[in-house]
């Protein structure tokens, strides 16, 4: 709330002749309701007040405004990583950054090293491109397979062959799966 009611202000109190600051806007909530506030407030501010602003952000998807927004433009600092380690330049560069240093700015802060490992390995999985399968050994071979099996297998086959798993965000991957998951239960 407090947020807002100070990006309201600023909206409100604000003239061409302004500057307005805006420092990771919409932290506060969920990822999709931050991320839609902070599209929104970037093209009211783009639109209608026309100031000058500077609109730090973590939704790495906001870059993409630059396209549509002829007056927006995408700047980032400018960081050195070197044998795992980050240095960050202190200077800043044109477009939109091409990594996010979350981990290792957690690092910086001397949170535990377990802490730090265990987010590598999440994060690992988060971009992993290519998944890992099991491999399975077939013992035997049916002789026989129902129709209607054969035709669901091949519905939830060509689900997957229509996604594209680096255009999706995590919440999307996870809700795919929880309905391939929903799909094959139903089968049964």
């Amino acid at each position: 709330m407090v947020e807002m009611k100070e990006a309201n202000m600023a909206l409100q109190n604000a003239t061409e002749r302004s500057l307005i600051l805006m420092d990771e806007l919409g932290r506060g909530t969920a990822t999709y309701d931050g991320m839609s506030l902070a599209q929104a407030i970037l093209e009211y501010i783009h639109d209608k007040v026309k100031c000058k602003t500077l609109f730090s952000t973590h939704y790495h998807e906001l870059t993409s405004l630059s396209d549509t927004l002829p007056n927006l433009k995408n700047v980032h600092v400018s960081a050195k990583e070197e044998d795992g380690k980050i240095t960050f330049l202190h200077r800043v560069n044109d477009g939109a950054v091409d990594k996010s240093y979350g981990i290792h700015v957690a690092s910086l802060a001397s949170l535990p090293t377990s802490l730090i490992e265990r987010a590598k390995e999440i994060l690992n999985v988060y971009e992993t491109k290519d998944t890992k399968h099991e491999t399975y050994t077939q013992t035997f071979l049916p002789l026989e397979f129902p129709e209607e099996h054969q035709e669901k297998d091949s519905l939830l086959e060509e689900k997957i062959k229509n996604v594209d798993p680096l255009k999706m965000t995590p919440l999307d991957a996870l809700n795919f799966l929880y309905e391939l998951k929903q799909n094959i239960e139903e089968k049964k």
